[in-house]
């Protein structure tokens, strides 16, 4: 059977870089084949190719057995080749309809876009493979689940036969990534190709009829899903044997590090994000915060490191008073922070590795009023070799850095500040799992050696996995606290969806 797309022999090259050293891969109609590798494995940069963003420096793609000459996206898309990105391309004021067809040929002239006939076939469309959504519903109305299917959508509408998808369950609650996965499966079973781009293990084995692996820019394997386990889907992509759970020794907490009380934060629009909310974060433990990104967890962040005003409450870190303090004077007291933006909040991609491995502590690598650059390079070159930082070079720019290294970069600067209390978000969305089973490790030897911890993250395994206490945010407000051993998948995600009464063992807050 010949398959639906082939990618032959594809080399990428960038400066210093060689991201696709002659590649081969292949996708199926009627399947859904995985991609799956290590942060910077060039597995991102082959479907960008495929879709037309990247050009090829040698190679061709196929599209059944034919040559296709792919200069842009509008070509990738003419052959039946449609992506979706973890970010949604969406206009949140817009309705389904509008943005389905938004970038189309109109009929042209001065009259008025009849919206009547596409809403039509959008809504057929959804009604055969149970997508469920309403043409007319506006995008900033529907949960970020639906949003995901409204990208399914305008591939569908568009006639697209591949469809790729960048870790597609990255901000979907446990409920809403299984219905996910049936929409695939439907997409499969009724002829289309479909690739995901994921390191979810779980996941790629439950819904994936083939894996393709690949590490340092090239595939080291391409197995059956029913015939490979999670183990051995990890030891290809890394080349070793991987720890998939956390060791997380019985220890009680200590006294209270951060302790949060009745905050009241705004978002950018004007409008509440946090509503009263309260936390306390002991010495020596994780503090695991799940829920649905969107929900206030990255206002509190800010609001915990002085990046956003608090319209009520209090910040305490012992018994001082941090409520008003700045963000200096916050890190000078102890308070570290790991933002989920890692392009815009946490880092400066102009400057080198090195420079972003001592920001808001230049002055330490400072000599007579002059950095030091030597010993800023010696401090990136441990950090490099600690977390695993490709490509090793403390002079190479950070903003070109893939999102899980220029991450690790960030979870390094903080952890070597030697903090009382550690904020991270999102630590390991997009790395590979040996980045996650080193971020892991460096956690919790922050929290062996006494320091506490609030884990914002909306990986719930990584939540079950590390924490001591789990707490639930929805809305801004907390839904529930229960000790590690108290939490379960089914009961996080029901308080993650804004229930919490009987069925989930909570009275209302």
């Amino acid at each position: 059977m010949t398959p639906f797309l082939s990618a032959r022999g594809i080399v990428k090259r960038f400066p210093g870089v060689l991201a696709n050293d002659h590649v081969d891969f292949d996708v199926r109609s009627g399947e859904i084949h995985a991609l799956l590798g290590e942060n910077g494995a060039g597995k991102s940069t082959l479907m960008q190719i495929v879709y037309g963003l990247y050009g090829r420096d040698a190679g061709e793609i196929l599209i059944e057995g034919r040559p296709l000459d792919l200069r842009s996206t509008r070509d990738a898309i003419a052959a039946g080749i449609g992506m979706i990105h973890q970010e949604f391309m969406l206009v949140r004021r817009f309705s389904v309809t509008e943005n389905v067809v938004l970038g189309l040929k109109a009929g042209g002239g001065l009259r008025p876009l009849d919206l009547a006939g596409p809403a039509r076939e959008i809504a057929e469309l959804s009604r055969r493979y149970g997508l469920q959504v309403d043409p007319s519903a506006r995008i900033e109305h529907l949960p970020v689940g639906t949003q995901q299917r409204v990208e399914i959508l305008k591939l569908l509408y568009r006639k697209a036969k591949l469809l790729i998808l960048d870790e597609p369950t990255a901000v979907l609650t446990p409920g809403e990534a299984e219905a996910l996965l049936k929409v695939l499966r439907t997409l499969a079973d009724q002829g289309h190709a479909v690739v995901i781009v994921t390191h979810k293990l779980h996941e790629i084995m439950a819904a994936a009829d083939r894996v393709t692996i690949m590490r340092d820019g090239r595939v080291v394997g391409s197995v059956k899903t029913a015939g490979s386990s999670e183990a051995e889907l990890a030891r290809l992509m890394v080349g070793r044997e991987v720890a998939l759970t956390a060791r997380r020794s019985t220890r009680p907490a200590g006294p209270s590090v951060l302790r949060v009380e009745n905050l009241t934060v705004g978002d950018d629009q004007g409008r509440r994000a946090l509503d009263g909310l309260s936390l306390d974060l002991r010495e020596g433990e994780i503090l695991g915060l799940a829920g649905v990104d969107g929900n206030g967890q990255s206002e509190l962040a800010q609001a915990l490191t002085g990046l956003r005003a608090a319209a009520g409450g209090r910040v305490l870190l012992g018994a001082r008073d941090l409520t008003r303090a700045s963000p200096a004077d916050r890190r000078s007291a102890g308070v570290a922070y790991v933002p989920a933006d890692r392009r815009h909040v946490g880092s400066v991609g102009a400057l080198s590795i090195a420079e972003n491995a001592i920001l808001g502590d230049q002055r330490a690598y400072a000599r007579f009023g002059l950095l030091d650059r030597r010993r800023s390079r010696s401090f990136a070159a441990e950090l490099m070799e600690r977390f695993d930082i490709r490509p090793r070079k403390p002079e190479y720019p950070a903003g070109k850095l893939s999102g899980g290294n220029l991450q690790k970069v960030q979870l390094g600067r903080a952890i070597a500040s030697d903090p009382r209390a550690l904020i991270v978000e999102q630590p390991t969305r997009g790395l590979d799992v040996g980045a996650v089973e080193a971020v892991w490790a460096e956690l919790l030897r922050l929290r062996e050696a006494g320091k506490a911890i609030l884990l914002i993250s909306a990986e719930l395994e990584e939540i079950l996995n590390l924490s001591d206490r789990v707490a639930v945010i929805y809305e801004g407000r907390i839904m529930g606290e229960m000790s590690a051993a108290e939490a379960d998948l089914r009961r996080i995600g029901l308080m993650m969806a804004g229930s919490h009464g009987e069925e989930v063992g909570h009275a209302d807050p």
